[in-house]
This record gives C-alpha cells, sequence and structure tokens, in this order.
C-alpha cells in the first residue's frame, strides 16, 4: 500500500516513515505542503492509497492542501497530524476533507490501527492488492510474490523495490526516484544501491528459459514489463 507522508520535522517524519516501512508499506516523505500537493498529484494513474498530512508545513499547511486535494478529486483518505488539539482546529482539518485526526505525540499503534481503520473503508476496487505483468504477481495484502507456480522469497526491501516498480510497470524509474521512494534519500552518482537491489530481484524473477521482465532502461533507470 503506497503512503505519502508530509511531515516537516524530521524526527518525527523518521520515525513514521521507518515504522511504516517495518509494517510493510510503500513512503514516500515529502517535507511541506507545496512537495505535498506535486506528489500527490504526479500520477493519477498510480495514485497514493493513503496520505498523511501535518497541519503546520511550509508552503502551505494541511488543510490548505487537503482541501486542493479534495477539490481536484482526489478520494484517498488523509489522516491529519498536528500538535493543534482544540475543538475548532479538529473541526477546520475535518471539513477540508481528512478522514482522522491525530495529535501528537502519538503512540505508533495507534497510528496503524487508525492506517488500518481508513484502508477498511476504501471501496475494494479502489485497493491495488493483486499487482500483475505478464505471468509475474504481487499480492500487497500478503506480500507473496509469485511467476507463474513458483513463489518467489523477498526480503523486506526487495518486495518494497518490487511492489514501486510493479506500481509503474510499462514505465521507465530512475534510479534517484527509486531511492526517494525505498530509500529515502537522493542519487549522488556515486551510490550503486538500486543496482545492487535490482540484480537481486532479476536473479529471483528472470530464471533461465523465463522471459525477461526486469529491464535496465539505458540513462534512466530500470523498469518492469513483459518487453522491451
Amino acid at each position: 500500500m503506497r503512503v505519502l507522508v508530509a511531515e516537516d520535522d524530521q524526527r518525527i517524519a523518521g520515525f513514521i516513515v521507518k515504522g511504516l516501512r517495518e509494517e510493510g508499506y510503500l513512503v514516500q516523505h515529502v517535507t511541506d505542503g507545496e512537495q505535498a500537493l506535486a506528489f500527490a498529484l504526479a500520477e493519477p494513474e498510480n495514485p497514493y492509497d493513503l496520505l498523511i498530512l501535518d497541519i503546520l508545513m511550509p508552503q502551505r499547511d494541511g488543510v490548505t492542501v487537503c482541501r486542493e486535494l479534495r477539490t481536484r478529486g482526489m478520494h484517498a483518505p488523509i489522516l491529519m497530524l498536528t500538535a493543534l488539539d482544540s475543538l475548532d482546529d479538529r473541526v477546520r482539518g475535518l471539513d477540508s476533507g481528512a478522514d482522522d485526526y491525530l495529535v501528537k505525540p502519538f503512540a505508533f499503534p495507534e497510528l496503524l490501527a487508525r492506517l488500518r481503520a481508513l484502508s477498511r473503508r476504501m471501496p475494494v476496487t479502489a485497493r491495488s492488492m493483486l499487482l500483475q505483468v505478464a505471468d509475474l504477481t504481487l499480492d500487497t495484502t500478503t506480500h507473496v510474490a509469485q511467476r507463474g507456480q513458483r513463489k518467489i522469497e523477498l526480503s523486506p526491501r526487495e518486495y518494497h523495490l518490487l511492489e514501486y516498480l510493479m506500481r509503474n510497470a510499462g514505465r521507465s524509474v530512475s534510479r534517484t526516484n527509486i531511492l526517494q521512494a525505498i530509500w529515502s534519500f537522493d542519487y549522488d552518482g556515486a551510490s550503486n544501491v538500486v543496482d545492487v537491489y535490482v540484480g537481486y530481484l532479476r536473479r529471483k524473477i528472470d530464471l533461465e528459459g523465463e522471459p525477461q521482465l526486469v529491464h535496465t532502461v539505458r540513462g534512466v533507470g530500470y523498469k518492469i514489463a513483459e518487453s522491451t
């Protein structure tokens, strides 16, 4: 499940992002309202499943971002995070289109419980539970990857990388975008961590005699597709 986290406090953001990734979520983190709006609207064909918006952010506050997203037709559940705990603040956040409201400081298990509750309210058709490219499938609920009848054992990082590639099936994704989505840091030209993990996936997905699904796009990055 893809989650966009918009939080400018690096300590809180790190706590949320690390915890969610350990729970199997595919997380993108941004630090201000303009970035939140841009990322949330960037891929209408591959939208985020859940959004977590801090209210007090630079550029645009979370309430403004939430209202703009709803105006533009985004239906994904939105959870507001804030240190503001007055009744008027809660009402303002919910009236802007948010689905839930969590006051800082909070316990991580409560955040998880609220996200699970929000996901249960989503129409089944809105949840991307089974991803498929050719005979390769990935169940984002059970985290089971399978090619044909062959099950594929994945480490947590390999799973996140495969989910990201499959959610962008047929499209080339850069190393920079992969690093930001999976590792939360920018490509500096020196790190080869993406290439290493793509290599791990290739050895597990594309066995000898099987049509290749993981492709290198020269000068760009990688993509997963039936053919180049």
